[in-house]
């Protein structure tokens, strides 16, 4: 098998090529795994609290977003700010007039949350909110070149801001007042209590910040594909298949969890369809549970007491 007539080498050469472009769409689909995960990960680690509105509240983000653009044509950068923000007040509200009076009691604060972002979600089918014409543009348009893989700069500039938004919640839970406040409720809530730290204050905040995460993460995806109601469900199933593989609380565990899932769900669209992606975070979620309930890297009580 010389290769003389060029068939082996053209095999060889195309599936090389596939796999080159399969590691690099990987390693992007593991990064938007971990920002669709940072946010939750982030409130339940400190609050305890499992926000299953997290899919609706990244929605919102996309959805304000697009009505600040279309509707009251603001700037781009200052929609997308504004929506953040605004998907920030949402969760915090959120914990403040709901989730405070089930805190405690987890089965309550799951169903609580999941039927608040339900009612935010079908609001917006009731509104009208269906259809291919709600979409958030790009960054920066256009394409490059790694190797013999042509990748869009989008998804180079959501590897560059995962990457700075992990480096950025390292220091900012390190060297702020709030972020060690946020430790301490994470490791020891009693404790925290005894030196003066506001639980409640802190679980809101805790809600806010991870809701603005959402946000962030659904401005920087989005704009990928379309803003679809639909899209809500399948963020908040990815967010949680990587932090229960992962460990609920830990970050470590969250980005692991990224990696391994990530890969696995662009293996498999190449290989076998892209309809089986969703298919690979379900068969995670049940395996993680069968053989290591608390996760990978999990610190917080078996799941089967928590959930």
């Amino acid at each position: 098998m010389g290769g003389q007539d060029g068939l082996p080498y053209f095999i060889f050469h195309t599936n090389g090529i596939m796999l080159q472009g399969t590691l690099i769409y990987g390693f992007v689909n593991s990064v938007i795994l971990a920002l669709l995960a940072l946010g939750f990960n982030l409130t339940f680690g400190i609050s305890g609290v499992a926000n299953f509105a997290y899919g609706a509240l990244y929605i919102l983000s996309a959805y304000t977003a697009w009505m600040l653009l279309t509707w009251l044509k603001f700037n781009y950068f200052l929609s997308i700010v504004l929506a953040v923000l605004f998907t920030s007040f949402v969760g915090g509200l959120i914990y403040r007039f709901i989730l405070l009076r089930v805190r405690g009691m987890p089965i309550s604060e799951v169903i609580a949350s999941f039927g608040i972002g339900l009612a935010i979600l079908e609001f917006f089918r009731f509104l009208g909110f269906v259809g291919s014409e709600y979409t958030l543009p790009v960054f920066i348009d256009g394409s490059v070149s790694l190797g013999e893989t042509y990748i869009d700069i989008q998804r180079l500039l959501i590897v560059g801001i995962g990457v700075v938004l992990v480096f950025f919640l390292w220091l900012f839970t390190h060297y702020t007042k709030t972020g060690l406040a946020f430790r301490g409720m994470a490791q020891e809530e009693r404790t925290a209590l005894v030196l003066g730290i506001n639980s409640d204050k802190m679980a809101t905040f805790s809600l806010a910040f991870g809701s603005g995460l959402a946000g962030v993460a659904a401005i920087t995806i989005l704009p990928l594909g379309q803003v679809a109601i639909e899209g809500g469900y399948s963020a908040l199933l990815n967010a949680l298949a990587v932090c229960i593989v992962g460990g609920l609380g830990s970050t470590g565990g969250v980005l692991v969890a990224s990696v391994l899932i990530g890969f696995a769900q662009t293996f498999t669209a190449t290989y076998i369809g892209s309809h089986w992606m969703m298919i690979v975070s379900l068969v995670a979620i049940l395996v993680i549970l069968v053989v290591k309930p608390s996760g990978l890297f999990g610190k917080q009580k078996e799941l089967e007491e928590r959930i």
